[in-house]
């Protein structure tokens, strides 16, 4: 997968110079050697163990230069012009810290990729087999949205973002408390915390195999993924419901618009980002 992921990244850059940093995370696909042999452009970190989500990609943005830094997982597939679209969308809209693409899977179907902030409660109902659950997770994926426009979202998931070092150095690098999720969702409300506008933007495509790390319940990395939801829920202070969330949000963006940020950015017009009522519960 990571071979087809670095053979695609060319045609998602037609008018824009890039860097690639590959960080190795204990990997054991293509060795060091081999893919320093095929893909000779490209900077490879390596750890010999995996050091957790986080931390191996904190250690790629802290070499990384340009405006800009994309995240990639290697079970991806970059579609021709992807990067510069979403690129072309963030030099338009200043007020956008982070973007990420329209994800669909290898027969082209889309994948649900902006989501509404977790709860506990979506998590406990979605283990569960019965309609409500599928109610839950049509509410909290956006499922009944066509996703066919750009929109402001809660978070995009860290299959592909597009991040604006300015909003990066302003807000911090990932959370490395975090092993394996949510750090997506954590980076992303951290951005909004900090005024900035996190963005779907279903122009860009990439295609996106979807592995699943955290099929079985009792695994060591099922367990590693629930306590960094734990601190999550902890680090954020809320649990059960977004109300409060959303409510502090609103808060900070009436305190940060006003003024702007030390980033230079001008505030947005745009209202504040709506939320559905059935999803503040």
């Amino acid at each position: 997968m990571r071979r087809a992921c670095l053979v695609s990244l060319p045609q998602g850059f037609a008018s824009h110079p890039y860097e690639v940093i590959v960080v190795d995370n204990g990997s054991r696909g293509l060795t060091p050697a081999a893919l320093r042999e095929e893909f000779p452009w490209i900077q490879l970190l390596v750890n010999r163990r995996n050091r957790g989500v986080a931390p191996a990609r904190n250690q790629g943005m802290r070499v990384a230069h340009g405006e800009y830094i994309i995240l990639l997982d290697d079970d991806t597939v970059v579609q021709p012009g992807a990067f510069d679209r979403l690129i072309a969308y963030m030099d338009e809209h200043p007020e956008a810290g982070l973007c990420g693409p329209r994800l669909i899977n290898p027969q082209g179907q889309l994948q649900l990729s902006c989501r509404l902030f977790p709860t506990l409660n979506d998590k406990l109902v979605r283990r569960l087999s019965s309609p409500l659950a599928q109610e839950v997770a049509r509410v909290v994926e956006m499922a009944d949205w066509d996703h066919g426009s750009a929109r402001e979202v809660d978070y995009v998931i860290g299959a592909c973002q597009v991040i604006r070092q300015a909003a990066l150095a302003e807000v911090g690098l990932l959370d490395e408390r975090i092993f394996y999720g949510p750090e997506d969702v954590d980076l992303c409300l951290r951005m909004r915390q900090a005024g900035w506008r996190v963005v779907y933007n279903p122009e860009a495509v990439v295609v996106h195999k979807e592995r699943r790390m955290t099929r079985s319940l009792f695994s060591p990395l099922a367990w590693r993924h629930f306590w960094g939801l734990v601190y999550f829920f902890w680090k954020h202070g809320y649990l059960l419901s977004r109300r409060r969330l959303y409510a502090r949000l609103r808060n900070q963006r009436l305190a940060v618009s006003p003024m702007g940020t030390s980033s230079g950015r001008t505030p947005p017009s745009a209202p504040d980002y709506i939320v559905p009522p059935e999803a503040e519960s």
